[in-house]
């Protein structure tokens, strides 16, 4: 399933809007903030699909049956530019594990790119929601490959959901066509239509890392 949320006119296109500004990209607390902000938004909406069971909640003046969320969460973030995200969705569901992966673009003396994953921290996923989080979905290369390196080690969860900022349609296309998507949803903002030669989505964003940390060498 594909959910793509700049169809609805809501406050998240303002807050994308100024993510992809070059003029205030020069700010990298409010990028950040920005990024928070959508990881917080995406987590309520993904909340919606979460499984619900009633609890008693006991008051001062008596006692009332609550729907509540019956699934473990579990979120991961690939790093280094997944982390804003991954802030603002622990805000939500603050009751969620946690899981990290370490990924770079490793370009060739041939000018051609390769997604390296180099480090993985999980807790069991066993039949929990897994929430996987790149504000960039690009060639989809690297959601993939954050997905299989998880699950390896990690188990099968019931459900996962990919959270994008801005995702490619090529890179959303490779996702559907590469995994499981009986069992995975793909949540973004937008869709842009161009990749170029090295991969990055046009009009996009820019390098989401360096606007949030500082370029790299």
């Amino acid at each position: 399933m594909l959910r793509i949320l700049d169809r609805d006119n809501t406050v998240l296109n303002q807050f994308l809007a100024e993510m992809r500004d070059e003029h205030m990209q020069r700010d990298p607390m409010r990028f950040r903030c920005n990024l928070e902000r959508i990881g917080r938004i995406m987590a309520y909406e993904i909340s919606k699909t979460l499984g619900y069971s009633p609890k008693e909640v006991v008051t001062p003046l008596g006692s009332v049956d609550m729907m509540v969320p019956s699934e473990k969460v579990v979120l991961a973030s690939i790093l280094r530019s997944g982390i804003p995200m991954h802030n603002g969705m622990l805000d939500i569901f603050d009751k969620a594990e946690n899981a990290f992966v370490t990924a770079y673009r490793k370009y060739r003396k041939d000018g051609s790119m390769k997604i390296v994953v180099e480090q993985i921290t999980t807790p069991d996923l066993d039949d929990k929601v897994l929430i996987i989080m790149d504000p960039m979905l690009a060639t989809g290369t690297s959601v993939e490959m954050a997905y299989n390196a998880l699950t390896e080690h990690g188990g099968t969860p019931a459900h996962t959901h990919f959270a994008a900022v801005v995702s490619s349609a090529d890179g959303v296309e490779y996702v559907q066509r590469n995994l499981p998507m009986d069992k995975v949803t793909i949540w973004t903002l937008a869709v842009d239509s161009e990749l170029t030669v090295k991969s990055y989505i046009v009009p996009g964003i820019g390098d989401t890392g360096d606007l949030a940390f500082g370029e790299k060498l």
